[in-house]
């Protein structure tokens, strides 16, 4: 055996022999296999075979090595074996690869080039199965939404199932996805037709049917097109815009509106209907209020709640019994249209004044296949743009939903741009056909899909075949179908789409979630009172609205110290924090500074510096103090744009008008370089830019003078010290330098007695602590008393303090010179002061006075 060969054993000798040679198995400190090993071992029970039986094929990107041959490189060096070597003995270089291959990328975009090549036909009875359930229900769904809420053929309903359902399957991530008419689509395209054969009542169109054909053709196009743009732009993103609780309340919104459409064929009132015609949803529910009872048709209105209570009994058996695959595989819509079908054909129902199907020719104009864009469909190409955008957003987002849930649930990955790419594609070569229906996914015809078998998309091309098969050989057996039996199933429907919606408003009512329960209803009521297409053009506005607030405000909170420690942490997440410097408020930005969201950093930081982070109204006075000083730490801002830089960049010079200082702190690379070419770094200095909080807070306290309310403790505690003229303190000879830049500053004071302490030795002090960057004085001194102690005078204390001093004072039992910090924490040390001289009993300046 080679040094190639000896590196990959084969899947027979691996599984005779667990740990062979070339595959070590590799021990931790504790004796156990490593993870390394356990991955080789999984690797190695993979090519012999998988423990679950059947997979769905992979996608090429799944399949593909990341390394390529380096991997198998890499492992001949664990394993103990050099690496190839050419015939010259130099190590063999790997051929260039180019990144991805025509072929790659081809796979990438169809995917059914991947799945169709590697299918396996243990996967063939599922998708048969599945295909045909789907088919089962979608068949009389589909005439019923062309009839009832699109006001076309049935013929339209079924070409939109057949059609769309095959470019998907060639083109779409999804596995189980069922592409096909929606009910909330077909609504819409209903809509558009009866508004514009409705729109001149003096001149009704001559040919109403090719009307409607000609205005769904466009809206289908229109549809596919835009659905094909948004994903060649890479606009997938675009499914996380909409809230949950607003496509919750368009959902409802929708559900009733069918609802009521359907309630009036099934009372029989279609006729009424046409001659009173009622347009908006409020006059529809009036007229079903005035006239159900009174001019309903009995033997309709008998079978059609008949028809529902059926499907709605089958449907919760089906549910009960789902361990017995025979019931739970049981299409409760096919059984209803087939019997009902037989029993009117039996007992005459037409006779008695029940409206059935009859005779559906398949009529799409002179040819089959016609061009969609032609003189007839441009006359409405205006009039039905803004439906088409409904259609394809509200398409796209049925669609992604259904699919991301089941990609969770058999383990495979989607691609929202490839959706829309899909989805799109299919909506245009539907528009082909003249009168086709747009087409979307459905959660539930899906969701049966992969339960009773569905692996690929080799169950939607079945679909597609069947319903082919009933447009051309099952329609004349559908002749005495009751039209107000497809309204019951379109019911069913509705109450599928209620379903989830006490549910969501539960857990929005326990989350207290006011915000979305309000929009749930808004939404909700602007598609009942006006129509669905001002019920969804508001829910995107609001949408859109509300995403723009929410990243209009950054996100930021205010840092305090925690006691005893160096560390900085959000007030309102920690309560131990606290703000222990006055007048210096600590920012943490928490999100990336972008155009957007820096507009409003000015009086965010306002009403920061004068509220706080409690909740408060702009007319409610300041509970807080005007800060001096803002510490920006901004670990969290990756990236910084320009508008951002430059709204930064005035919020500065406003602030440095004021006179408030600003330092920035935790900066990274990339905002960095985006302040230096704003001239941030030059207007604030390189000394405001500090490594962290602490380093900041450092130079903080280091600059802080006499300020405010200062003067007015230094004033009163310098009086009272005037009063006290038993009391004697000196200061030793003492010198200390500090480095402030380039500037190397020192200064030496003597013995100050009482009756020195005067406005002239006053300034001297403050003068030295701003030149040197501190305020840092050796001060020794005692009180006259009984005891022999050295102690800091009181009144002369104040004034340290509140001038920032750190006291050093000497201890004379100990020999050596302590330190109490009064206002600063290790100042001495931080600021890199150095002690020049220390006081000690035997300094001539050092003398007791009585």
């Amino acid at each position: 055996m080679d040094s190639h060969t000896a590196g990959h054993t084969s899947a027979s000798e691996i599984e005779h022999n667990p740990h062979p040679a070339d595959h070590p198995q590799y021990l931790n400190i504790s004796g156990r296999p490593s993870a390394a090993s356990s991955l080789r071992r999984m690797y190695a029970e993979s090519v012999s075979g998988t423990l679950s039986g059947q997979r769905t094929p992979a996608t090429p990107d799944e399949r593909t090595s990341l390394l390529g041959d380096r991997v198998h490189e890499s492992r001949d060096r664990e394993h103990g074996h050099a690496p190839k070597q050419s015939s010259s003995g130099t190590p063999a270089k790997l051929p260039p690869q180019r990144r991805n291959s025509h072929w790659q990328r081809a796979r990438y975009y169809i995917p059914s080039t991947t799945w169709i090549p590697n299918y396996s036909l243990s996967l063939l009875g599922g998708d048969i199965l599945g295909g045909v359930t789907v088919a089962c229900m979608l068949i009389p769904q589909s005439v019923s939404y062309a009839s009832s809420l699109a006001k076309l053929s049935p013929v339209t309903g079924l070409f939109s199932a057949a059609i769309p359902g095959i470019v998907y399957a060639l083109l779409g991530t999804s596995h189980q996805l069922n592409v096909a008419p929606e009910a909330a689509l077909s609504l819409l395209v209903g809509q558009a037709v009866s508004e514009v054969l409705h729109s001149d009542p003096h001149t009704p169109p001559a040919d109403p049917e090719a009307v409607g054909l000609a205005v769904a053709t466009i809206i289908t196009f229109q549809a596919g097109l835009i659905s094909f743009l948004l994903g060649f732009f890479r606009l997938g993103f675009l499914d996380v815009v909409l809230s949950r609780a607003l496509l919750r309340g368009f959902v409802t919104a929708v559900a009733v509106v069918i609802m009521i459409e359907q309630l009036i064929p099934m009372f029989g009132l279609t006729a009424l209907q046409h001659k009173l015609n009622p347009q908006s949803t409020i006059e529809k529910t009036v007229f079903l209020v005035d006239n159900a009872l009174t001019h309903m048709h009995k033997t309709t209105a008998l079978i059609s709640f008949v028809a529902l209570l059926v499907l709605v009994v089958l449907r919760n058996v089906k549910a009960a019994f789902k361990k017995y695959v025979w019931i739970y595989r049981l299409p409760e819509v096919l059984v209803v249209v087939v019997i009902s079908t037989l029993l009117s054909d039996e007992f005459d129902w037409d006779q008695d004044g029940v409206d059935i199907l009859g005779s559906v020719p398949i009529n799409t104009g002179k040819s089959f296949v016609h061009f969609p864009l032609h003189h007839k469909t441009l006359h409405y190409l205006r009039r039905t743009t803004s439906t088409a955008v409904m259609v394809a957003v509200i398409g796209f987002l049925d669609s992604i939903v259904s699919a991301k849930q089941n990609a969770a649930k058999y383990g495979h990955s989607i691609s929202p741009n490839r959706e829309l790419v899909a989805l799109g594609a299919g909506n245009i070569a539907g528009s082909f056909i003249p009168g086709t229906l747009p087409a979307g996914g459905s959660i539930t015809r899906s969701r049966v899909n992969g339960d009773v078998g569905a692996r690929t998309q080799m169950a939607s091309l079945v679909c597609s075949f069947v319903v082919l098969l009933a447009i051309f050989f099952l329609l004349p057996w559908l002749y005495y179908l009751p039209k107000c039996v497809l309204a019951a199933i379109i019911c069913l429907v509705v109450f599928s789409l209620l379903a989830e919606a006490p549910h969501d408003v539960r857990f929005f009512w326990k989350m207290r979630a006011w915000v979305d329960l309000s929009l749930m209803a808004l939404t909700f009521f602007f598609t009942i009172i006006w129509n669905v297409e001002v019920g969804i053009a508001v829910s995107i506005v609001i949408s859109l609205l509300l995403v723009v607030y929410r990243s209009s405000r950054p996100r930021m909170t205010i840092l305090g110290r925690i006691p005893g420690t160096d560390r900085w942490k959000p007030i309102n997440e920690n309560p131990e924090a606290e703000e222990d410097v006055p007048g210096v408020m600590i920012i943490r930005l928490r999100e990336d500074l972008y155009f957007a969201n820096t507009a409003q950093l000015k009086e965010r930081l306002r009403r920061l510096e004068l509220y706080g982070l409690d909740k408060h109204h702009p007319s409610e006075e300041p509970t807080r103090h005007s800060a001096h000083t803002f510490v920006f730490h901004m670990a969290d801002v990756d990236t910084i744009d320009a508008s951002a830089a430059q709204i930064f960049y005035e919020l500065v010079e406003t602030y440095q008008n004021r006179g408030v200082e600003i330092y920035i702190t935790h900066l990274k690379t990339l905002p960095r370089q985006a302040f230096e070419r704003a001239g941030l770094v030059k207007l604030l200095g390189e000394a405001a830019f500090c490594k962290d909080v602490s380093t900041a807070m450092a130079h903080i306290e280091q600059n802080n003078t006499l300020s405010g309310g200062r003067w007015l403790v230094y004033f009163v505690g310098h009086i009272f010290y005037l009063l006290k003229v038993l009391q004697v303190f000196s200061i030793s000879t003492t010198a200390y330098g500090a480095r402030v830049g380039d500037l190397e500053v020192g200064r030496s004071f003597g013995n100050i007695a009482s009756e020195s302490l005067d406005w002239r030795t006053v300034k001297r002090f403050r003068a030295f602590a701003r030149r040197a960057k501190t305020a840092d004085f050796a001060v020794h001194g005692w009180e006259a008393s009984d005891q022999d102690e050295w102690c800091i005078d009181p009144a002369f204390r104040a004034y340290l303090v509140y001038s920032g001093i750190e006291v050093r004072y000497y201890t004379p039992e100990d020999d050596a010179l302590t330190s109490q910090t009064i206002h600063l924490a290790e100042l001495h040390n931080r600021c890199g002061l150095l002690e020049r001289s220390i006081p000690n009993d035997d300094d001539p300046t050092c003398t007791k006075q009585s």
